[in-house]
This record gives structure tokens, C-alpha cells and sequence, in this order.
């Protein structure tokens, strides 16, 4: 597959996810509108994050930072995060095991 040929969702306001699934794993390839907003939340997956263009406010656990590009957060299972666009932004997340709510 090639991930210019994947169909993007907007799967919340302003976060638009070019999704890849295997069994075990999901990849989103993230579009993020400046001022874009994901609400603190938590799930049973492992994640982690990178960020790949942008500067993006990330909090995790109570504790909030700003990430910018090549930045890498690991995101334990459970953990309450939520996050904020400054810029426009381009995100990676993998998620383990697969998210089955984005396939």
C-alpha cells in the first residue's frame, strides 16, 4: 500500500488520520488544524506519538508540554492525555494493539 493512496478521515474536529491496520496494530498518519483540540481521554492501548511537522501542546498524566518535530512521547496504556495544535501540525501515532474503533 502506499499512503498517498489512502483516503483520509476526519476522526474528530480538525484531525484528519490516513489509518493503517494489522492484526495487532494501527498506524495514524495525522493532518491537525492549528487550534485543534483532543480531549484528555484514555484507552486500553499502548501508543506512541511523534511528531512530524508543527509544535504541538501534549498533556500526559497532569504534566504538559510542548513537542516539536522528531519529538517522541510513549503514551502507557490507561494514561489520561489530550492535546492542543499551536501550528498546524502533521502527527504519527502506532497504537498497540490495534485500535478497533478507527478501522
Amino acid at each position: 500500500m502506499n499512503l498517498s493512496n489512502i483516503t483520509s478521515k476526519e476522526i474528530m474536529p480538525g484531525y484528519h488520520g490516513k489509518l493503517v491496520h494489522s492484526e495487532k496494530m494501527s498506524l495514524a498518519f495525522w493532518t491537525v488544524e492549528e487550534g485543534a483540540i483532543v480531549p484528555e481521554h484514555s484507552h486500553m492501548n499502548e501508543q506512541i506519538m511523534q511528531v512530524l511537522e508543527g509544535r504541538f501542546e501534549f498533556t500526559l498524566n497532569g504534566d504538559t508540554k510542548v513537542y516539536e518535530v522528531n519529538d517522541i512521547v510513549i503514551i502507557p496504556p490507561h494514561s489520561p492525555h489530550g492535546g492542543k495544535a499551536l501550528t498546524p501540525c502533521k502527527l504519527m501515532d502506532a497504537f498497540s494493539p490495534a485500535r478497533e474503533e478507527y478501522k
